[in-house]
């Protein structure tokens, strides 16, 4: 997405109208694609990002730095291993994509600051769904107040779409919140949502996504399209967090990160996790609605240590205590693994 120069409009425009919903990109020119993607991942007219000095149109963006240093990161995702197109729409996938890479920038402590996107797709792909794409994409980033700088398009072999995001994040002058800083005595605290998207997942892997239940509809909803908690990092980063990480890979899993980076026990209270676990309890039934919590990946939430008597900023709740030791703990006894490995599955 190098380029947005030129609409290619009079190339294939007599073969199939572009607004056609079974074009495919084989028909169409890289230079007509990107006249109509491009436009759905620019802000709205009057809105500019701070960031970005020079956006999509030349060989490269170029962004501001304030403070000298920007947090960056990237993640992919293949059709049929991460999202199946049965199950979500190409602007689900788009705000999943924006998620899951501005979560790791919220878990630094760092403002999302400008995306890249990459799409390697099938020519046998429809226009339509990468317009879809592009407006989850658009959605996804305006309302985390970021800006999409540009990016690449590609083919590959049949059936294949793959997307990719790198991600740009800023930390306004603060040090990185890292995992290594949970100390014995602080508090525990996430802030979002606990079991959610691994509670739709399960519904839908089921066939039970399209019940006529307002739980079931909710917890499928939070599983196609995520939403995470963006401004909780830099304002957790502002309260004087000692650790953070994005909830991507479990609860469990993810707290057990923290714990073998900063040499510490995690241990979660059951009690506090009884509200995330009965939220989802009348879909999945009890157990499954426990493990969903505790071991559920792709929330995208953050969970955060934070030193006794710190004021915890809004939206995170106490789940738990640093205390001496190893690993984690639920209601004292061990727990590890569990939620989701990207080779074993």
């Amino acid at each position: 997405m190098d380029s947005a120069s030129g609409s290619g409009a009079d190339e294939g425009a007599d073969r199939t109208p572009l607004d056609d919903p079974e074009l495919r990109l084989s028909a169409v020119s890289e230079e007509q694609l990107l006249a109509l993607i491009l436009p759905l991942m620019r802000p709205p007219e009057g809105v500019t990002h701070p960031h970005v000095l020079l956006g999509p149109g030349d060989d490269a963006a170029v962004v501001a730095a304030a403070d000298g240093r920007f947090v960056a990161t990237t993640d992919a995702m293949v059709r049929g291993h991460d999202w199946r197109d049965d199950w979500s729409t190409g602007a689900d996938v788009g705000r999943k994509l924006v998620a899951q890479n501005l979560g790791d920038v919220a878990a630094m402590g760092a403002v999302p600051a400008g995306l890249l996107v990459t799409l390697l797709a099938d020519p046998e792909t429809t226009v339509a769904w990468v317009l879809d794409l592009a407006r989850g994409i658009g959605a996804a980033a305006g309302a985390a107040g970021c800006a999409v700088l540009g990016g690449d398009l590609g083919g590959a072999p049949r059936e294949v779409v793959m997307l990719s995001v790198t991600a740009f994040g800023d930390l306004q002058g603060r040090a990185p919140v890292r995992r290594s800083g949970a100390r014995v005595g602080d508090v525990i605290a996430v802030a979002g949502s606990l079991g959610r998207s691994a509670a739709g997942f399960e519904l839908l892997s089921a066939g039970r996504g399209d019940e006529d239940d307002a739980v079931v509809a909710g917890l499928v909803a939070a599983h196609r399209a995520l939403v995470a908690p963006y401004a909780a990092g830099p304002a957790a980063a502002e309260a004087g967090a000692s650790a953070l990480i994005d909830i991507s890979d479990g609860l469990i899993r993810d707290a057990g990160r923290v714990a073998a980076a900063s040499g510490v026990c995690l241990a979660l209270d059951p009690a506090a996790l009884a509200p995330d676990v009965a939220a989802i309890e009348p879909a999945l039934g009890p157990a499954d609605a426990l493990t969903a919590v505790l071991t559920g990946g792709e929330e995208h939430s953050l969970l955060g240590t934070f030193p006794g008597g710190v004021r915890l900023p809004a939206g995170f709740r106490v789940i738990g205590r640093v205390e001496a030791g190893a690993g984690v703990t639920v209601g004292g006894e061990p727990r590890s693994g569990g939620g989701w490995d990207h080779f074993a599955g």
